[in-house]
């Protein structure tokens, strides 16, 4: 059962799937089509789940879901993996590899493997102060307060000196 995003209680849990690239305003027409027909038919055991999305920054896919009325068990997370594999293929984008760093560089955000963001905190080319999006956030309440953050208040701290 598709739900505004914004309408999803704190608890909810979260999925955050970074793109590798941005998507054109086209591709976000097609992408919220295919979002709200698979949230729509998302179910667990045979009952709905209450989902709902949103995409940030032409390059973020957030699946929200109220576990207050049905969480989602391994079949239906599977489900929801398979549909987002499908939008890899579909658009020639990697939204799955968490061994990738987005931060912002002022208005942008920027995409680097985390090897080179490594070495970019070594070069001193990002901070403590660069925003970072944490990904690994599981709820709607830590999205909201902790999924864009400075770098030193996120795990991405590690590599910070």
């Amino acid at each position: 059962m598709l739900v505004d995003f914004n309408t999803l209680p704190d608890e909810s849990r979260v999925w955050i799937y970074q793109a590798n690239r941005s998507f054109s305003e086209e591709e976000i027409e097609e992408i919220q089509s295919r979002l709200e027909e698979f949230i729509e038919n998302w179910t667990v055991h045979g009952s709905d789940l209450q989902s709902g999305y949103c995409i940030k920054y032409k390059r973020f896919i957030v699946i929200g879901l109220n576990q207050n009325i049905n969480s989602a068990s391994g079949c239906s997370i599977d489900a929801s993996v398979h549909f987002i594999q499908q939008l890899e293929k579909d658009f020639n984008v990697d939204l799955l590899d968490k061994m990738n760093v987005s931060y912002k560089q002022g208005e942008f955000v920027a995409y680097k493997t985390l090897t080179d963001f490594r070495q970019m905190a070594k070069d001193k080319a990002v901070s403590k102060n660069t925003i970072v999006f944490n990904n690994l956030v599981n709820t709607i309440a830590e999205f909201k307060e902790n999924w864009e953050v400075p770098a030193s208040e996120s795990w991405h701290s590690r590599f910070l000196k």
